[in-house]
């Protein structure tokens, strides 16, 4: 059984397309989550942003996930977690939920499907937790115009190749590219992903470049801040 431990909840993968990686624990624990907001999850696999979501802070986290295996091991990790109470779990597409939702929220955060034209691979639940097929990037961007409330961010984690049209995309649908921040593995790398954070209302704009690792498995000052409430490896005795 795969099960990946934090330090305050562990996360069972082992029927999710995907599995717990670096970027997206990074991105996780730099949501901008506010104290007891509402948080939508959109497509969220294991769980794990939900979960993160919910230790930062959110009074209640709504988890959407098309798959059905997906959402079972979501459902788990989040009753076997502290915020049980406050976890929701969805099997459902995103649009269809979008269609009958009563209520807006505070953040609306998402690693969605990012590759568009691509091969695929055997792996069917692979095949959708990262391809664009389920969710289109105009209607992943549809739906947070919808759902987002009026002073709310939508936050989300795609391929630094992709901003350029996916920010084109939402700007054009009413968003402001507040944030941005690249991740880059080591010093010597370019940026594979970037942290985007959209809003309603134009506000300064802030670019950075973040290196996850100093060396080999020794993070970066900058990215171990920022992992110490959740990895196992920076717990305090």
């Amino acid at each position: 059984m795969s099960t990946f431990r934090f330090q305050q909840f562990s996360v069972l993968q082992q029927h999710s397309g995907m599995k717990i990686c670096t970027d997206a624990v990074l991105f996780g624990a730099m949501a901008p989550v506010n104290q007891g907001g509402h948080v939508l999850d959109i497509g969220t696999g294991t769980g794990v942003l939900a979960l993160m979501t919910a230790q930062l802070g959110a009074a209640k986290v709504t988890a959407v996930e098309l798959t059905e295996e997906a959402f079972k091991e979501a459902d788990i990790n989040f009753s076997n977690s502290p915020w049980a109470d406050r976890l929701e779990a969805v099997h459902q597409d995103i649009q269809s939920f979008a269609i009958t939702a009563d209520r807006q929220y505070d953040l609306i955060i998402s690693n969605p499907p990012f590759f568009e034209n691509h091969l695929k691979t055997v792996d069917a639940l692979r095949n959708t937790a990262r391809h664009t097929d389920q969710l289109p990037f105009a209607d992943l961007i549809g739906i947070a115009a919808s759902l987002l409330a009026p002073q709310g961010s939508f936050y989300l984690l795609i391929p630094a190749h992709a901003v350029p049209k996916f920010s084109a995309q939402a700007i054009a649908a009413g968003f402001y590219l507040i944030q941005q921040t690249d991740f880059r593995g080591y010093a010597h790398n370019e940026a594979k992903v970037s942290a985007l954070t959209f809003s309603r209302t134009a506000t300064v704009f802030t670019a950075r470049l973040l290196t996850i690792y100093e060396s080999h498995n020794v993070y970066s000052p900058g990215s171990a801040a920022y992992l110490a409430d959740f990895l196992l490896r920076f717990a305090k005795d």
